[in-house]
């Protein structure tokens, strides 16, 4: 999936980066300029901000308007609206900071950017391939995990 978020949605751009969709995201951009890109690269522009999600119909543009109100009802709204699959598979994840591929490194090669304690640890690593952000299945993999069953247990009931 292809997702355009405006700046109300960081978050779950963050949260659909991870379960591997392609989603560009800005803070700033003026509407006519998020219209324009959903169009031209052909995202679906994901808003909280009624007006422009009427502008963005007016322009023909594929748009949604999120409409929850929390991080995890947000991610299970979107998620039931798209059909998406609420796992994170670390291989075809995206980079949360940035939206590039994360592709597998070697333990050795991320030596200098992890702490020490974490390489006694873990093992396996992922690298972004345009930030550098090393990323590894810490502590904060738990809740990565508590937070999609929360959000899978809100679809199914």
């Amino acid at each position: 999936m292809k997702f355009l978020a405006d700046g109300m949605l960081g978050k779950l751009t963050r949260w659909l980066r991870m379960q591997g969709c392609d989603v560009k995201y800005y803070k700033d951009l003026e509407d006519e300029e998020l219209i324009k890109i959903a169009k031209e690269e052909t995202r679906v522009l994901l808003t909280r901000d009624v007006q422009l999600y009427r502008h963005a119909i007016a322009e023909h543009a594929q748009v949604y308007l999120v409409k929850c109100s929390t991080e995890i009802e947000r991610l299970a709204e979107v998620a039931q609206q798209f059909n998406l699959n609420l796992e994170i598979d670390v291989n075809n994840s995206r980079c949360p900071k940035c939206n590039a591929k994360l592709e597998p490194i070697s333990k050795n090669k991320v030596m200098d950017k992890v702490p020490k304690a974490t390489l006694r640890f873990f093992d396996d690593y992922w690298v972004c391939s345009d930030c550098g952000q090393v990323y590894w299945q810490g502590s904060h993999w738990q809740k990565i995990k508590q937070k999609l069953n929360e959000v899978k247990h809100l679809i199914e009931n």
